[in-house]
């Protein structure tokens, strides 16, 4: 028996004895080990990824609005620097330390900056009339929205390797060593730190903070969901979706890199070799889970939470208790990405540039859209009326459902 691809960060592969994981690592695309046998701790090679029919033909019309390649992407390098859509823009940010405005409607550059001394590993976050970038060199840079100006320059512990985010006021950043960090938007001066114990092994990635009204909702490497007042980051209470278990830290890894989906008075996530859940906000307290390990963002209704798990089945389940409703397997093995919700459909992107359309109520796969021959690993993403695609080499594609 096997388990699911295990995303892992090189640098924190520092077990006694593991030469063999960390030399297969050195070999593996963007930190990915592609299987593991549950017995031991060879690693396998990748299983073959389930391959596309060459008949299918999209039973939806799409049109694309437009596309165009910003900046370098994040090729090779594990990067999920996913474009942040606000107002009419689209931001978009790339490992060259390049950060730019698109008009989102019809895809010309607002404004280009860039900043070579300086690679980014997160972002871009958009908030307060600023847009936030997370450096590899342990920095977060705030530029004006509407201009592209540097405003501030701000030093926090490790490299920042999620989106910031940002409200009334308040920047919150996740670094890599475990630390979540709240700055003042306007002058970058620090405000409150929460510290966590990073594990030994841990996920190549840290999950995106989210802000709501007057909590920060995050997840650490512990398998934990925590919520902090906004101001003072006193801890409000804190959810467990996963418990280590297993004879190797490999087996033990129970990461939360999911960005928490708030719908009412709830919050769903899920967790790697941990649960999907719905998590109530007023205590913490878990209305439901299911044993399926995920490190991708969930999408939500008002009738289903969507999933993509570890081996690229996508699941939709009943929002209010967790049941299965429909599960599609067509994109097995293909590195899938977290699901997307856009009008009456789920969309997911793959490991060959290929974006696929799902109907919301069956699982039908009814359309697919390739936008460019390299991988996508951000989820699609819905600015308003259209979604857009982004690969890792920066090709930016943007669909609409006729």
């Amino acid at each position: 028996m096997t388990r699911p691809a295990l995303l892992l960060l090189a640098a924190a592969l520092t077990l006694a004895g593991c030469a063999e994981q960390r030399a297969s690592l050195k070999n593996t695309f963007g930190g990915m080990l592609d299987e593991k046998d549950e017995q031991s701790t060879t690693i396998k090679k990748a299983a073959a990824p389930r391959k596309l029919s060459k008949d299918f033909k999209s039973t939806i019309a799409l049109k694309e609005v437009w596309s165009g390649r910003f900046g370098k992407g994040y090729e090779k390098l594990y990067l999920k620097l996913l474009p942040a859509p606000a107002e009419d823009r689209v931001y978009v940010a790339d490992r060259d330390g390049r950060v730019l405005a698109v008009d989102a409607a019809n895809g010309k550059v607002v404004w280009e900056e860039r900043d070579k001394k300086r690679p980014i590993s997160g972002g871009p976050g958009v908030g307060d009339g600023m847009v936030f970038v997370g450096t590899s060199d342990a920095q977060v840079v705030a530029r004006d929205a509407a201009t592209g100006k540097k405003v501030w320059i701000a030093e926090v512990s490790s490299e920042v390797l999620s989106a910031p985010r940002a409200a009334k006021g308040t920047v919150i950043i996740r670094t890599g060593d475990g630390k979540l960090y709240a700055l003042n938007s306007a002058t970058g001066v620090q405000k409150w730190v929460l510290d966590r114990t990073v594990p030994t092994l841990t996920l190549r990635g840290t999950a995106t903070p989210v802000i709501h009204e007057d909590m920060v909702l995050a997840g650490f490497d512990n398998g934990r969901l925590s919520a902090l007042d906004l101001q003072t980051g006193q801890e409000l209470w804190e959810a467990r979706l996963a418990e280590p278990t297993g004879r190797t830290d490999l087996e033990r890894l129970i990461d939360v890199d999911a960005e928490p989906v708030i719908r009412e008075n709830t919050a769903y996530i899920d967790s790697f070799q941990g649960k999907v859940a719905a998590v109530s906000l007023d205590d913490g307290s878990l209305e439901w889970t299911r044993d399926i390990s995920s490190h991708e963002n969930v999408a939500v209704d008002d009738k289903h939470v969507y999933v993509t798990d570890d081996r690229g089945t996508v699941w939709a389940l009943a929002r209010g208790d967790g049941a299965t409703v429909w599960r599609q397997k067509a994109f097995r093995n293909r590195k899938v990405t977290g699901p997307a919700r856009y009008d009456n459909y789920v969309v997911v992107g793959d490991f060959e540039g290929y974006m696929h359309w799902m109907d919301t109520n069956t699982g039908e796969v009814v359309g697919r859209e390739r936008i460019d021959d390299e991988r996508i690993i951000t989820p699609p993403l819905d600015i308003g009326g259209a979604l857009a695609g982004y690969s890792s080499t920066g090709e930016l594609a943007v669909w609409r459902v006729q």
